[in-house]
C-alpha cells in the first residue's frame, strides 16, 4: 500500500502524532484535515528533504536495509535486528559522517511554522525507540487486520521517495569523467573458468592436504586455464568469513570452487578431488554457470560478512550508470558499509564488493589519466541486479576454519 492507504487507516492519535512531526495546523479532531495536512508536509520535497537531512547515520543504515527489500511486511523481531546491525561502532561514532554532517538542511529548508523555542530533543537510541520514531514519522506502519496487525509495513511510496532523495544526495558528491582509455571487462569469464574448473578436475587426479585444501601448485595450474590470473593468499594472512576455503584459496578462485562445491559438482572424498556425477552434467551444459546464477551466489555467500550487499549493489549499479571515480563513489557509500574483523571498511568496498563486481562481469574498471580509477556498470550487470533478489536473512553461513557451507 502507498502513504495515502495506510493513513486512511489508521487512527486519529496516530495521526495526530504524524501531524505534531510535520509541524501541520490543521483540526486536530478531523481525520480528514489530518490526512490531507499530512500528505500535502509529506509530498513536499523541500520538506521531506529535511527531514531525511537531519536523520542520523544509523537511522539512514536501518531505512537502507529496507529500500531495496520486495518483502512488504516485517515482523519486529526482524526489525530490531536490522536496527542492531545498523548501529554504529565506537570508532564509526567518533567519525563524522559525509551525510549527517555535510548534509544537514540549511535554515531555510527547514518548515517555516515549526514551534520556536522549543528545542529539538535528542532522539533516543535503542532499537524499540528507532521503530517507534519511524513510525511517528510515517515511514512505518502496523498490518492492517488479523496476524499481520502484528507486523510493519513501509508505504511503497515512501520507499521510491527515499531512494530518489538519497540519489539527488549522493549524485551531488559523486565526480563522473568521461570513457577511460583502458579498462577492464570480465563479463563471462567467471562463468567459462567454472567450466575450466570442472574440466580439470574430470581429466587430473586433485590431491587434497588433510585440511582439505588443493595443494599450492595444483591450484596455480589450474588457474593457468582461467580466463583472469590471481596471486595466491600469503600464508600468514588472517582470512575468513568469505567462503568455504577463502581462507587458502585467492578470493575469485574461492568464489569458483565454492559454487562448484555448493552445487555438489565436486566432491571432497577424503585425500582426493572428485567430479561428481552432477558435475559431469554441469560441465556439458553452458548454462551451469550464468551471471545470474553467480551473482546470486555471491550475494548469499557474502552477506554473512557484508550484510547489506543486495542495497549496496543496487546503489553502485544507480551511481555508476556512467564513468565515476571510484574514490567519490567509495566515499559516498563508505558510511553504510561496516568494517568485518580483519577488513577495514575501505577493504570491503574494494575487494569484496568493487572487484568481485568486476569478475562478475557486472562492472568495468578503468584508469583516467587525471581522476584516477574509474568504474561503470556493464548493461549485464545493470540487467543481473533488476532481476536477482536475495532475501536479507538468505545467507550461506561458512565455518572460519574451512567447514560446511549450510
Amino acid at each position: 500500500m502507498n502513504f495515502a492507504d495506510m493513513l486512511g487507516y489508521a487512527d486519529i492519535a496516530q495521526l495526530s502524532r504524524i501531524a505534531d512531526v510535520y509541524q501541520c495546523e490543521c483540526n486536530g479532531h478531523s481525520k480528514n484535515e489530518l490526512i490531507q495536512s499530512i500528505l500535502s508536509k509529506v509530498g513536499s520535497r523541500e520538506v521531506f528533504e529535511a527531514q531525511v537531512g537531519s536523520m542520523r547515520l544509523e537511522d539512514l543504515r536501518f531505512i537502507n536495509s529496507l529500500l531495496f527489500d520486495k518483502r512488504e511486511l516485517f515482523s519486529l523481531e526482524e526489525l530490531i535486528a536490522r536496527v542492531q546491525s545498523s548501529k554504529l561502532q565506537d570508532d564509526e561514532a567518533a567519525a563524522v559522517s559525509r551525510i549527517a554532517e555535510t548534509k544537514r538542511p540549511h535554515a531555510d529548508s527547514v518548515p517555516k511554522n515549526r514551534r520556536k523555542g522549543k528545542a529539538q530533543p535528542v532522539p533516543e537510541s535503542g532499537p524499540r525507540e528507532i521503530i517507534s520514531r519511524f513510525k511517528q514519522q510515517g515511514w512505518l506502519f502496523n498490518g492492517i487486520s488479523g496476524p499481520e496487525r502484528y507486523l510493519f509495513q513501509i508505504p511503497k511510496d515512501l520507499k521510491v521517495k527515499f531512494r530518489d532523495t538519497l540519489r539527488r544526495r549522493f549524485r551531488e558528491s559523486l565526480v563522473y569523467a568521461g570513457e577511460p582509455s583502458v579498462y577492464r571487462d570480465e563479463q563471462e569469464l567467471l562463468g567459462e573458468d567454472v567450466h575450466a574448473l570442472l574440466s580439470y578436475v574430470r581429466h587430473h587426479e586433485v590431491p587434497l592436504t588433510r585440511d582439505g585444501y588443493m595443494h599450492r601448485r595444483t591450484v596455480m595450474q589450474i588457474m593457468e586455464s582461467f580466463g583472469v590470473q590471481e596471486e595466491p593468499p600469503a600464508k600468514a594472512a588472517f582470512r575468513f568469513g568469505y567462503g568455504r576455503r577463502f581462507r587458502e584459496y585467492p578470493e575469485r578462485f574461492s568464489l569458483v570452487y565454492d559454487y562448484c562445491f555448493y552445487n555438489k559438482w565436486l566432491v571432497e572424498d577424503e585425500d582426493v578431488l572428485v567430479l561428481s556425477e552432477r558435475g559431469t552434467e554441469a560441465l556439458l551444459d553452458r548454462r551451469a554457470a550464468t551471471a545470474e546464477q553467480l551473482y546470486r551466489f555471491w550475494l548469499r555467500l557474502y552477506k554473512g560478512a557484508v550484510p547489506n550487499l543486495l542495497s549496496l549493489a543496487h546503489w553502485i549499479d544507480d551511481l555508476a550508470d556512467r564513468w565515476v571515480t571510484a574514490d567519490s563513489l567509495r566515499a559516498v557509500l563508505l558510511p553504510f558499509i561496516k568494517p568485518y574483523y580483519y577488513d577495514t571498511a575501505d577493504s570491503v568496498m574494494d575487494k569484496r564488493i568493487l572487484m568481485m563486481l568486476l569478475h562478475l562481469g557486472m562492472l568495468r574498471i578503468g584508469e583516467d589519466e587525471k581522476l584516477g580509477t574509474v568504474v561503470r556498470m556493464t548493461k549485464l550487470g545493470s540487467a543481473v541486479v533488476a532481476g536477482v533478489h536475495v532475501e536479507h536473512q538468505d545467507v550461506l553461513h561458512v565455518e572460519a576454519g574451512g567447514g560446511t557451507i549450510l
